[in-house]
């Protein structure tokens, strides 16, 4: 297992650290430095805890929803996004400039990238990637070392003598990167290379990758400048050299890059509250990121979601601090000495942020939580020991280090990954195969699927397509149709009859579609194949829009229509619900691929 870069090892822990919160913290680490899954037993060893004590924060972390288990396996889950998300929320950059990021890529045909400082390293907070053969994308979160980046180079222009001997001790240590795992493992340039590239890009205002990451790839980048002063994030575009040379990129894009630079630093200056918007970058290897204001948390944790006494996933509550303090009174009631109450209630601190101010004082932290004073302080106290959060007198604010808690491995979930487990679930506890769909033009593709071992079954697969009008799943999905593309699909669309019931009438399909939109459910009895009978939902996402549905399918003789409606329907709604909850976070500041 790699090293994870910490704090330098002089840094002695506070007396008031709170050491379940160190320990959640490192076990998320471990976790995402895995690429988001390992087993109990090599969390103990990568974590160097006592297996106990592993146990406990799974078991808190599984019980908040940062994690799933599954026998021994310890898998990061989509809600823990929730966290980088408030750190991205709160400096506003990928809202106030990822359209604008998007647009250039779709202008210039590249891969384009949004960068923030963290210490000697960055991040990056936005990506626009094009679909080809040869993709090049990085991950949202990622920590690169700053000398083998195109960023790196105008963020170490700001850095002072202090920073630099910091950056030469991180180079000495670990002379192989092996603290950075999400890079491949390569020859490090020499130090006075970096010096002089950063003395350039200091100069003339933007840097060049050639090669530096990986053979192939060159970036070219620019800085995007607070209005407040200093570099906010840095634009750059990346491409391969298939396409272009390292000179011919900046030859024929600097110019065109730069003035994209500009017109996101207008729009930095136009935003409500903009001088704020510059705190997303600072120099130095004890860095960290800024924060703004946004939108607000994602929420705080909550208790397992019970449909008829059915276990789901972790949903959040409504109902602000006293619905935490309730949970996890009730968590700790019921799971005892394996739920860890003070590391549940401080992973909350880091949710609190992002919340329409770019910091927030000791006692907006405690009343957004509902944590007392003290209790809020020692979390904070410990986050901003291990570089999560950072002080600037009373005001307290999230760092791009925040990003390092799973957000990599999860910035490239599905939405099959994230609709697998609740599928399984579902499938288990009514003991008949459940599925999701997407809409593939005139028909439904199951894109992820849950079967049971019965001796009857329903035997699809992954992949399967089927004409979407003779389908629950294809129905729901036609249903959410704008009333235009409804029209010209239908018009195109022959109505055969594929089993004793099939509709073959547009206008009596036309009906049912209706009736489908008012009751926010499709029920298909022996239309597909004679005695199949199946009962689909739609999957929404932030928009509102159904972009999939789920739903049971069963032979027609194991349960009645009335039986579907009745014991069915209302488990395949709260299963939807679970889908939707992760995919809203999930894709907040991602795109979450649906097919």
């Amino acid at each position: 297992m790699p090293p994870t870069r910490t704090l330098p090892p002089e840094t002695q822990v506070p007396a008031e650290a709170v050491a379940p919160l160190m320990r959640g913290i490192t076990v998320l680490r471990r976790l995402t430095d895995a690429d988001g899954a390992m087993s109990l037993s090599a969390l103990e060893r990568a974590t160097g805890l006592a297996r106990s004590t592993v146990d406990r924060v799974a078991t808190t972390l599984a019980r908040v929803g940062y994690v799933r288990l599954d026998g021994r396996d310890v898998t990061l889950a989509p809600r823990l996004m929730e966290v980088g998300n408030a750190y991205l929320a709160s400096i506003r950059l990928p809202g106030l400039l990822g359209a604008r990021a998007d647009a250039l890529a779709d202008e210039l045909d590249e891969s384009v990238s949004l960068a923030v400082a963290d210490g000697d390293g960055i991040r990056f907070v936005h990506q626009a990637t094009r679909r080809r053969a040869m993709s090049l994308s990085f991950r949202i979160g990622d920590l690169l070392p700053a000398e083998r980046t195109a960023p790196g180079p105008l963020f170490a222009a700001a850095w002072g003598a202090a920073d630099w001997r910091g950056w030469r001790e991180r180079r000495a240590a670990d002379p192989d990167g092996e603290g950075f795992p999400s890079l491949p493992r390569r020859e490090i340039p020499a130090e006075d290379d970096f010096e002089q590239r950063t003395a350039r890009a200091g100069a003339e205002g933007w840097s060049l990758d050639d090669q530096l990451i990986e053979p192939g790839l060159i970036a070219l980048a620019v800085p995007v400048r607070a209005p407040a002063g200093g570099v906010a994030c840095v634009l750059s575009v990346v491409s391969h050299t298939s396409r272009h040379t390292a000179q011919g990129l900046r030859d024929s894009l600097l110019e065109r890059l730069r003035a994209a630079a500009d017109e996101m630093e207008a729009r930095l200056r136009d935003a409500p509250g903009g001088d704020a918007a510059g705190g997303g970058a600072q120099p130095g290897p004890a860095g960290s990121g800024g924060a703004a204001d946004a939108a607000g948390p994602a929420g705080v944790p909550g208790p397992a979601g019970v449909v008829d006494g059915e276990p789901g996933a972790v949903v959040p509550p409504v109902g602000g601090p006293p619905v935490l303090a309730s949970w996890t009174a009730a968590s700790k009631q019921e799971l005892g000495r394996e739920f860890i109450e003070s590391l549940a209630r401080g992973l909350t601190v880091l949710t609190a942020f992002g919340d329409g101010a770019d910091s927030l004082t000791l006692s907006t932290v405690a009343r957004a939580t509902g944590l007392s004073r003290a209790s809020a302080r020692r979390a904070l106290i410990t986050l901003e020991h291990l570089g999560y959060a950072a002080a600037d007198g009373r005001e307290h604010r999230l760092t791009p280090r925040v990003l390092g808690l799973g957000y990599p491995p999860l910035s490239r979930t599905t939405l099959a990954q994230i609709a697998q487990p609740h599928l399984a679930a579902l499938a288990g506890h009514i003991k008949d195969s459940a599925s999701l769909a997407v809409l593939d033009g005139d028909f439904v593709q199951y894109v992820a699927r849950a079967a049971t071992h019965r001796i009857m079954n329903v035997n699809i697969t992954v992949g399967t397509r089927f004409p979407a009008y003779a389908t629950s799943l294809g129905r729901v999905l036609l249903a959410g149709l704008p009333p235009a593309d409804l029209t010209a699909g239908l018009a195109r669309t022959e109505l055969r009859p594929l089993a004793p019931h099939t509709l073959t009438r547009r206008d009596a399909l036309e009906a049912v579609l209706d009736r489908v939109r008012q009751d926010g459910y499709a029920l298909v009895d022996e239309e597909l194949e004679a005695g199949l009978r199946s009962i689909a939902v739609p999957v929404r996402d932030r928009e509102g829009t159904a972009v999939a549905s789920i739903n049971v399918a069963m032979h027609s003789s194991s349960r009645t229509i009335e039986e579907c409606e009745d014991r069915i329907l209302p488990r395949l709604r709260a299963t939807a619900h679970r889908i939707e909850a992760e995919l809203h976070i999930a894709d907040r500041f991602t795109r979450v691929a649906v097919s």
